[in-house]
């Protein structure tokens, strides 16, 4: 019997026929969410629509969630638009070019019709890719706002439909498109826990104390969100206390060396450099410590789990505690990082203009003149001369490894985490940027990591080694030893799930 001829398979065809379909639907969805007359829907999905031009509506929503004085809605905000920016490069550079399709016609319902037609063409949606990478980032952050920005998100494309400049496939591929930008944005900045860093329970715990008795609170006044106001509002809920307000003008490590004279227990309102000096004149005194998170960073208060006044108090009231590691740098304590290189130059260039922009700003803009004209610093690293662009050494091991380090999984290992940016291999800089930027900083040759349990550095000119400890700017010795402290710390913290 003879076979039927059977049709060579052809996916010219198939692409052709598939993409007809999707036309087809696109044409009768279209009809659907437009037919109607509804001027006072269509004038709103049209403001909406020009609101997000040029990424405008996530830029406001960002500036709103940075103004809360909450580390979380503030990683929130930088992790949204570092996805909008991905995806709306990703959109309207690459995708609309390869792709060319023509928009959709204008409306008759003068309601939904723009003030002026888009230019570009329509696949992608590059609204929905911004409002999806937005949203995106922002879920990551803060679960708890993915209903409404990601509502906010839906609307944005919808209004896309509604005044037809786009078809609902360009505004699918385009949210699409933005949650991957969002969640590309892992490979650069890993996301951090939600559980605080292990740390070790003390055989004794530190003393419980409801009411304040035998605290001597510094408040840093001239720290992030710390204030008198702070000071009043912890006086109210501390009355056995005794809080003593640190202005600009204070020599801050000796109001801190003589509380430790008349306390049992030490605590701090302040930001990681305020913390750092507590933490070491509590080392030495034997005295817990007490951190209430008050600066703009708070590093260590969420490594360790205290992520409000109120977790702190909480703590006190019950005496629940652990053991941290101390790090020194010849006797100066650091509880986050030591670094040497271009890193201090930022921290000046930051300090610099923060008075003028704030700190965040100053930040970036410290990094943009730093990187345009920072050289490599000749030092001697275990005495081995090297030139380096960077050395940070970490109070503990940070994650991830291979990548900048974002967060540390406990924070009594005992070992410091050494990074260090090579200076001498050609091109050190570029190599760096393109691997930073391309998420294989782990595989740069540049970029070296190792654990130790002691760091040398010194200046082969003889003068003093410039470093950062916890973020600010000093000068030590022409040599000088990193190590930890044999005898740990002890903080209050809340025991995790209370």
């Amino acid at each position: 019997m003879a076979l039927a001829a059977v049709a060579p398979f052809d996916p010219e065809e198939r692409t052709v026929a598939m993409r007809k379909r999707i036309a087809s639907t696109d044409q009768r969805l279209l009809g659907l969410l437009t037919a109607a007359d509804r001027p006072g829907i269509d004038d709103a999905m049209s403001k909406l629509g020009r609101a997000a031009d040029h990424g405008l509506l996530w830029i406001a929503v960002a500036a709103a969630l940075g103004a809360r004085r909450n580390k979380w809605t503030r990683r929130a905000a930088l992790r949204g638009l570092a996805g909008l920016a991905i995806a709306s490069t990703a959109a309207n550079v690459f995708a609309k070019q390869l792709v060319g399709r023509t928009r959709p016609d204008l409306p008759l319902n003068s309601a939904a019709r723009l003030a002026r037609s888009p230019r570009t063409t329509s696949f992608p949606s590059g609204h929905a890719a911004s409002a999806a990478a937005f949203a995106t980032g922002v879920a990551l952050e803060v679960p708890a706002l993915a209903v409404p920005v990601g509502g906010l998100a839906a609307a944005v494309g919808l209004s896309r439909v509604v005044s037809r400049v786009h078809y609902p496939s360009d505004v699918l591929a385009g949210f699409a498109l933005g949650t991957a930008a969002g969640l590309v944005t892992l490979r650069w900045w890993p996301q951090r826990p939600g559980e605080p860093a292990a740390a070790a329970r003390p055989r004794r715990p530190a003393p419980a104390s409801p009411d304040g008795s035998g605290l001597v609170l510094i408040v840093n006044a001239s720290a992030g969100s710390a204030s008198a106001e702070l000071a009043d509002s912890l006086s109210d809920a501390l009355p056995a206390a005794e809080i003593v307000v640190a202005t600009a003008d204070d020599d801050l490590e000796s109001l801190f060396s003589k509380a430790a004279t008349r306390a049992r227990i030490l605590g701090v309102a302040g930001g990681d450099g305020s913390i750092r000096l507590a933490a070491g004149i509590a080392a030495d005194a034997g005295l817990p410590l007490l951190v209430l998170p008050a600066g703009t960073f708070n590093h260590f208060a969420a490594d360790l789990g205290v992520e409000s006044v109120e977790d702190a108090l909480a703590a006190l009231r019950d005496g629940d505690s652990v053991l941290v590691d101390v790090a020194t740098a010849d006797g100066a304590a650091f509880l986050n990082t030591a670094s040497t290189g271009v890193y201090v130059d930022l921290v000046k260039a930051r300090e610099k203009l923060e008075p003028t922009v704030g700190k965040w700003p100053a930040m970036l803009l410290g990094l943009v003149g730093v990187l345009r004209t920072s050289r490599p610093v000749d030092l001697m690293v275990n005495g081995r001369r090297r030139k380096v662009w960077l050395l940070f050494a970490g109070n503990c091991r940070y994650e991830p490894s291979g990548a900048a380090p974002a967060y540390r999984p406990d924070l009594a290992d005992g070992n410091l985490d050494v990074r260090l940016v090579d200076g001498s291999q050609p091109l050190a800089r570029t190599r760096l940027i393109v691997a930073v930027l391309l998420g294989t900083l782990g595989r740069c040759r540049v970029y070296q990591t190792w654990s130790a349990a002691s760091v040398r550095v010194a200046s082969p000119a003889g003068g003093p080694v410039p470093l950062c400890l916890d973020g600010e700017a000093t000068e030590m010795k022409r040599a000088i030893t990193l190590v930890k402290r044999p005898k740990k710390l002890l903080v209050y913290r809340r025991r995790p799930g209370e």
